[in-house]
């Protein structure tokens, strides 16, 4: 297993940022263009637990995957849990967690995650997949600044 884990504070509202994040239709505003993530399923307003969404996705050399998403876990402005069910990864467990701070709002992202292949994917993973991983949300990082400003 793998895990990525990244903090990131906004000068945002708990509720704006809970607003912005809940919604499914938001993950495509920051994510990498390159991924030309692209939603496959219906987008409700707000993600709740058990809901499935399914997205195509071009990790690499272009090639369309699909990737299948569940939302296990939800507690109100607090935290939510998307897990892979079918994609690129053997294991995907995404949480986002929330929490007012003064002047804003703090994002903890933790991923924990697990390439297939074994031996192959390890090494894969330290070519490559690990970089590009942690490309993504610093992409993600940056994009949020120019969405909603930057902490001072």
């Amino acid at each position: 297993m793998h895990q990525l884990k990244t903090v990131q504070k906004l000068p945002i509202s708990l509720d704006e940022a809970w607003n912005f994040f809940s919604s499914p239709k938001n993950l495509a505003v920051i994510t990498p263009k390159e991924l030309n993530l692209v939603p496959t399923s219906e987008l409700p307003a707000h993600m709740y637990p058990g809901i499935f969404i399914e997205y195509t996705v071009r990790p690499l050399l272009g090639i369309p995957t699909k990737w299948v998403t569940e939302i296990t876990h939800v507690k109100d402005r607090e935290y939510f849990v998307d897990e892979q069910r079918l994609g690129p990864y053997q294991i995907w467990h995404h949480q986002h967690h929330f929490k007012a701070i003064p002047g804003g709002v703090e994002m903890t992202d933790i991923v924990d995650y697990r390439i297939p292949l074994g031996p192959v994917g390890m090494l894969l993973n330290a070519l490559f997949i690990g970089n590009k991983v942690k490309g993504i949300f610093e992409y993600r990082n940056k994009r949020l600044i120019e969405l909603f400003g930057e902490m001072k």
